[in-house]
């Protein structure tokens, strides 16, 4: 018998609150299937399968809160058959789910004397919620603060982080986008964001251990480059879902891929994957006017990098002075995983590639730099 538990979907995630099921008992499923949507504190997500089997049970109904682990359903694996059920004595009184009973609680309710909607009238979450007054839901702004705070809280305490910076010029990035987007429709130009994204993904090549997770004790190297975008949700608060194998994509299909990301993050349909196998952060305040951006790593993650807004500043080039675009590009990182030299020689490669921006158009048939900066 197969268990799909509740995963976390993030670092500030503990527990989550089940809205609906788009299997039932019976189906068949294959690894990678949407099968649940789940609310976290921030959004409604995707909740994908990694197995192939048939639904056995539904242990979670709609409307009730449960802690990340939870085994929300069973499942048979292929050729397995079910055991017979047990005979057992049911009591007269509709079962109520421990979430529920523990929320009625707290309201002051007497779960008993409520009419359940879920699976055979058990009284779940979402009916004691309802029987409340309605100024004892939660606010979801409040709710995402708090998990916000904590997650954070527990990071700085955690995570023995250390800060470097690195300004970089980006005229020649600048004017090779410039170029690139010439002639196109803006729906199809590429952001400075887009290169910015694949640089650290290709800079990470010299510095892998800033990509990975820091978990049981040791530091775990991801295989790719998951990039988890930091983003603005309209109604406040942020998400950092993953763009997948930055690496290894041309920048016109990033392009893409991000833009749908930030769209679907905003309309609150992002897919479990994306929320929890992000391998490092990027974010991006440079559209707030922000210079830099100094951030708090994501646990289990090693490394945020920081990006702020271009702003020209007197730039010393050839031995003359002359204004210059440029860029603040900033890296928190784990002191359990690597150290300043390491980061140092991480921003350095930043600051080589983005200088040379047709390599990161050519990057997926790059080799890895490993032996120093692009030449």
């Amino acid at each position: 018998m197969i268990e799909f538990k509740l995963p976390s979907l993030g670092a500030d995630m503990d527990e989550g609150t089940l809205l609906t099921w788009a299997v039932k008992p019976g189906d068949s499923v294959h690894r990678g299937q949407v099968v649940a949507v789940v609310d976290t504190s921030k959004a409604a997500v995707d909740v994908e399968i990694w197995h192939d089997g048939v639904v056995h049970e539904l242990l979670v109904q709609p409307g009730e809160k449960v802690p990340v682990g939870t085994v929300l359903a069973t499942l048979l694996a292929p050729g397995e058959v079910a055991a017979p059920p047990e005979t057992v004595l049911v009591a007269a009184r509709h079962a109520v789910s421990p979430s529920a009973r523990k929320r009625a609680r707290e309201l002051g309710l007497d779960p008993d004397t409520l009419s359940g909607t879920g699976a055979q009238g058990s009284v779940t979450l979402a009916d004691i919620e309802a029987a409340a007054a309605p100024s004892a839901a939660p606010d979801r702004q409040t709710e995402m603060r708090k998990a916000i705070a904590a997650a954070m809280s527990r990071s700085k305490r955690e995570i023995p982080h250390y800060y470097l910076s690195e300004t970089i010029p980006m005229a020649n990035a600048l004017t090779w986008l410039l170029q690139r987007n010439e002639g196109r429709p803006i729906t199809e130009r590429i952001l400075p964001a887009v290169l910015l994204l694949k640089a650290v993904a290709m800079a990470l090549k010299r510095t892998p251990e800033l990509n990975g997770f820091y978990r049981d004790g040791a530091f775990q190297p991801a295989l790719a480059v998951h990039a988890g975008v930091a983003i603005s949700l309209r109604g406040g608060g942020l998400v950092a879902p993953a763009l997948h194998d930055v690496g290894v994509k041309p920048l016109e299909q990033l392009m893409r891929e991000l833009a749908d990301l930030v769209k679907r993050a905003r309309a609150g349909s992002l897919r479990s994957s994306e929320m929890s196998d992000p391998t490092l952060t990027v974010t991006n305040l440079g559209d707030q006017g922000v210079e830099s951006v100094f951030g708090v790593i994501y646990p289990p993650q090693v490394a945020l990098v920081g990006f702020g807004s271009v702003t020209v500043r007197p730039w010393v080039q050839d031995g003359e002075i002359r204004a210059q675009p440029v860029l603040c590009a900033t890296l928190a990182a784990d002191h359990r995983a690597s150290d300043g030299h390491r980061g140092a020689l991480f921003l350095a490669e930043l600051h080589a590639l983005l200088q040379q921006p047709q390599a990161l158009a050519d990057a997926a048939a790059l080799p890895a730099t490993n032996q120093g900066t692009l030449t």
